[in-house]
């Protein structure tokens, strides 16, 4: 396998090129990072971010099976700051 393969392979098998593969990636990545900061926050205070992580994953689902992984979306850690959800 030549050395621009390893960096093209799987971008190209997805639609990308490898700058654009990078830069969704990347996005998902920081998604996830907040998820999980958010999931860690609410294990310590279970009323806070009741519903960020999963609500996150499974936009970050959607737009990956649905081919919309480059749309822009809202935050919703910040959202869930903004308007956070009574405990249950």
């Amino acid at each position: 396998m030549a050395i621009k393969d390893y960096f093209t392979e799987h971008p190209a098998s997805v639609g990308e090129t490898y700058l654009e593969h990078f830069r969704v990636a990347s996005r998902f990545a920081k998604e996830l990072a907040l998820a999980s900061v958010a999931a860690a926050a609410h294990a310590i205070a279970p009323s806070l971010f009741a519903s960020t992580a999963s609500t996150k994953i499974r936009q970050l689902h959607s737009e990956m099976t649905a081919g919309l992984r480059d749309g822009a979306n809202e935050d919703l850690v910040l959202e869930d700051i903004a308007h956070p959800q009574p405990a249950r």
